[in-house]
């Protein structure tokens, strides 16, 4: 197996990957930096999906040869660590939050739909275990500092977090899934015909009720907003 079709590894020491300081380099400057590599890895991943990042495909982009970019990430797994805390840099941390920690957790959920949407391949990038990095982290800590008025404590306020980004993902991963299927009007047709036999055969009586009743609004904001709204006036903080 190539080191590009790798996927895995033993794992990625937090330490190495994301040192607390960093000791001055001695000898020549380097040719490339750990920034410009993930730069292109990400935008890369953001054209063709995640499945196209090669270190082959990135050394390309940045004009180095395949085995000069192994210093700064040894397989996919580091170099996908290093993609999802570079995006995670684009989502604020510093906006003020208003005390209500029901309003400020939709804000942020929010945030992670746009930013999810800008980089599709995130989803599937966070349902797997990342090592958290600098920026990652410090959006963690703007989302726990919004759940403070919760009254929760630590370990609560990690698990209602980590419940509202797996939503997110999970709702954003659907939502480019079927607008991807829309695109294909036939497709659309044949399953409304599809579910008008399955409702009209007698034997799905519940399904055929709610399929009698008239729909929600379908744009995918509203229908973001208003799942959103169950999961979270819905958390039990007793």
């Amino acid at each position: 197996m190539s080191r590009d079709t790798e996927t895995a590894a033993p794992g990625v020491d937090p330490q190495q990957l994301w040192p607390t300081s960093v000791e001055p380099r001695r000898g020549r400057k380097p040719a490339y930096s750990r920034e410009v590599i993930t730069e292109a890895a990400v935008a890369l991943a953001d054209t063709e999906g995640f499945e196209a990042v090669t270190m082959r495909k990135v050394a390309a982009r940045v004009g180095a040869g395949v085995m000069s970019l192994y210093s700064y990430a040894p397989d996919k797994e580091t170099l996908l660590n290093l993609m999802v805390d570079h995006v995670s840099g684009e989502l604020p941390t510093t906006t003020a939050l208003t005390g209500d920690w029901r309003a400020d957790l939709k804000a942020i959920a929010h945030l992670q739909r746009a930013h999810m949407l800008r980089h599709p391949w995130l989803p599937a990038a966070l349902s797997t275990r990342r090592v958290p990095g600098p920026n990652t982290l410090d959006f963690l800590e703007h989302a726990l500092a919004a759940l403070r008025p919760a009254g929760l404590d630590g370990a609560a306020k990690l698990e209602v977090f980590a419940q509202l980004t797996a939503f997110v993902a999970g709702h954003v991963a659907h939502e480019v899934a079927q607008s991807a299927a829309s695109q294909s009007p036939d497709r659309a047709a044949a399953e409304a015909r599809y579910l008008a036999a399955v409702a009209a055969d007698g034997r799905h009586p519940e399904l055929a009720e709610a399929l009698s009743v008239p729909g929600r609004p379908l744009a995918p904001e509203a229908t973001f907003t208003r799942f959103l709204d169950r999961l979270v006036d819905g958390l039990d903080t007793g």
